[in-house]
């Protein structure tokens, strides 16, 4: 998933990712331009999600949800799924928002997701994060699932209360705009990462969001790098990039091995 110029000139895609089968349920999260039709390239039936979770009001986080309502709703004929959304992406605040229409919110339920809410759906459990962003509404979010706990930094900057906001995570995914030490607010670079990384310790870290600096300057090594300090794997999103869980929270591999 990229951003800034990434998303004007594609150099990376902007549909989001997706989680599925997380404790049955199917979930697409941020989807910015393109979601739907990378869905459809990768294989993906955005007819089979049952709901999204769209985290701030910037376009390249939300500009397909509605396009994806439309699909797990069959065309809006069914009263289905889920839509979970910051204040500014479901009500809209001040400048920001909504970025779902009355009309796309009337056949799915919706909540708004705020900073320590905890969110139950059937089995699911999601617990809102906060950020520091351009959006002050923007969200984060924790899933609590059977097996594992899945973290999802979304756009922040790097504050003193992150890492315990997504303590306990075995997946932490987290936008990484920038390498090395280059920092703009709002955003973290991979040094950022690193601390939040080395904090909390998951079995996986994954970076994505990734702007156009990061990613002309080798964001594997910079993956490898944040792995030589911390000792946690450490991967770069790529497009199209498929992982297995499950496979994850059972493997003993060497990290010295990848």
């Amino acid at each position: 998933m990229g951003v800034d110029f990434a998303t004007i000139t594609q150099k990376r895609m902007t549909g989001g990712f997706r989680l599925d089968d997380v404790d049955g349920k199917n979930l697409h999260i941020d989807p910015g331009p393109g979601a739907l039709v990378r869905s459809y390239q990768f294989g993906l039936n955005p007819l089979k999600l049952d709901g999204v979770l769209i985290t701030h009001s910037h376009t390249d986080h939300y500009t397909d949800g509605e396009v994806l309502i439309e699909a797990f709703t069959r065309g809006m004929t069914r009263k289905k799924g889920v839509v979970l959304g910051s204040l500014s992406v479901i009500e809209g605040y001040k400048q920001w928002g909504p970025c779902i229409s009355s009309y796309h919110l009337s056949k799915p339920d919706y909540e708004i997701i705020k900073p320590d809410k905890m969110i139950k759906w059937d089995n699911l459990k999601i617990k809102g994060t906060k950020t520091i962003h351009g959006d002050p509404t923007g969200v984060g979010f924790q899933l609590k699932l059977k097996n594992m706990n899945i973290s999802y930094t979304s756009d922040t900057e790097y504050f003193n209360e992150l890492p315990q906001y997504h303590d306990g995570a075995d997946i932490l995914i987290g936008s990484v705009i920038r390498p090395k030490s280059d920092r703009i607010p709002g955003h973290m670079c991979v040094d950022d990462f690193a601390k939040l990384v080395e904090e909390v310790s998951p079995k996986l870290a994954i970076m994505t969001h990734l702007g156009m600096k990061m990613i002309m300057n080798d964001p594997e090594e910079e993956a490898r790098r944040i792995h030589k300090k911390t000792g946690t794997w450490v991967m770069a999103a790529r497009d199209g990039m498929k992982i297995d869980l499950n496979e994850v929270m059972g493997s003993q591999q060497s990290l010295d091995e990848y």
